[in-house]
């Protein structure tokens, strides 16, 4: 699943590479800011000495990204996006527990429409993008026993919008927000039958959300 969604991004990014070349208007950018996230939910699990617990979540934290875009024409943008949420994993439900640290990687190749010319010192703009997000294994000590819990990748989406500010032709501030969705399992839903089909299981799409606020520099080249 990693593989096909990398590239998917490196096919989105590609899109617009020779026009960009002619044009050569770049754009790159450190952003920071604070995600918040929610996880799944499942079947009760009892740890003895802990309590009973049927989600897991990771922390609401604080996160740094990059991003690199190109310019194919005055208002569409194609590039590259990579976040990092510095967060814990904590499990919920007749008490919330902090397992341990984990760390959220998200790769997203993406277009974007900006609202008014490069050279215009207010930019608005909106994206979306295809990629993957990597959940990190987490090292964790319950009831004296020290365990790790395996990490994985899913396939994401990732949707914003937001402004770019250029006080300076070259140098600018960019503040966003962006909704990353990344899927995480199906649970069964139930029997759907149709006179022609037949019948067949369905199930219901669980979803890890990341929503991250943020500013950051952006440097024209």
């Amino acid at each position: 699943m990693f593989r096909h969604a990398v590239v998917a991004a490196a096919l989105l990014v590609a899109v617009g590479a020779r026009p960009a070349h002619a044009q050569a208007k770049v754009e790159a950018g450190v952003n920071f800011g604070w995600t918040f996230s929610d996880g799944v939910s499942g079947n009760s699990l009892t740890v003895p000495g802990v309590g009973i617990f049927d989600r897991v979540d990771p922390k609401d934290s604080g996160s740094l990204g990059f991003h690199v875009g190109v310019l194919v024409t005055e208002s569409a943008e194609v590039g590259f996006l990579y976040s990092h949420q510095f967060s814990t994993l904590k499990l919920g439900g007749t008490t919330d527990y902090e397992v341990g640290t984990l760390g959220i990687n998200s790769y997203h190749g993406y277009f974007q429409y900006n609202f008014a010319p490069h050279d215009r010192p207010l930019v608005p703009f909106i994206y979306g993008g295809l990629g993957a997000t990597n959940f990190s294994s987490v090292d964790a000590t319950v009831n004296g026993v020290s365990r790790s819990i395996g990490g994985g990748t899913q396939f994401s989406t990732t949707w914003g919008g937001g402004v770019k500010f250029f006080p300076n032709p070259k140098i600018g501030v960019r503040v966003a927000g962006s909704w990353t969705p990344t899927y995480i399992k199906s649970d069964a839903a139930g029997w759907w039958c149709d006179p022609y089909w037949g019948c067949y299981l369905v199930g219901n799409a669980q979803y890890a959300n990341q929503f991250t606020i943020g500013a950051g520099v952006l440097f024209r080249f």
